[in-house]
């Protein structure tokens, strides 16, 4: 055999061994399934808080400042009444002495009178309060997703609901949501 010959051999039997390799491996990426079958599908949340603020009106009672705060007033006039009555009873050394003790009794009893009415001296206003609150609530944030492929299960988390399948690419399940429903 002359070297030609040898050379045609050797590149002939080179270019089958690529076209060989290359038919496998066609034929392995066409036999990979191009699907593979959604098991179960389970929501994945996350809780969000939002603090906000909630206001309501109240109706505050309060006292009217005190413009006497000593009741001078109420112990003058309960004093010159209590007088004016202790002056009414008795006669000469006991009548002075009714008028002192009915001018004490009556000051006293002024006083108290105008405390009671100090402390019942209020006032109704309606206030705004305003508290922060803090709302829960649920946010979706994807999709646990267990996929049979190949007789194996698998599990991956998707940002789009699947329906049945799930597309297989390079043997990979692909997680990236389909044309229709991306926005």
């Amino acid at each position: 055999m002359d070297k030609s010959m040898m050379k045609g051999i050797a590149v002939g039997g080179l270019a089958m061994v690529v076209l060989g390799a290359g038919a496998v491996t066609g034929y392995k990426t066409l036999s990979q399934p191009k699907l593979a079958d959604v098991v179960a599908v389970k929501e994945v949340t996350e809780t969000v808080v939002t603090p906000r603020e909630r206001c309501e009106n109240v109706q505050v009672r309060r006292q009217v400042p005190v413009k006497d705060d000593h009741r001078v007033v109420g112990s003058l006039i309960g004093g010159v009444a209590g007088g004016l009555v202790g002056s009414n009873i008795g006669g000469g050394n006991g009548k002075k002495l009714a008028t002192v003790a009915g001018a004490v009794a009556g000051g006293y009893a002024g006083n108290q009178v105008q405390k009671n009415m100090q402390r019942n001296d209020v006032v109704t206003t309606t206030e705004r309060r305003c508290r922060t609150v803090k709302l829960k609530s649920q946010k979706l944030v994807g999709y646990d997703v267990t996929y049979r492929l190949n007789g194996q299960d698998g599990q991956v988390r998707t940002s789009f609901q699947p329906g049945a399948t799930l597309p297989v690419k390079d043997g990979q399940v692909v997680v990236t949501p389909p044309p229709e429903l991306r926005t």
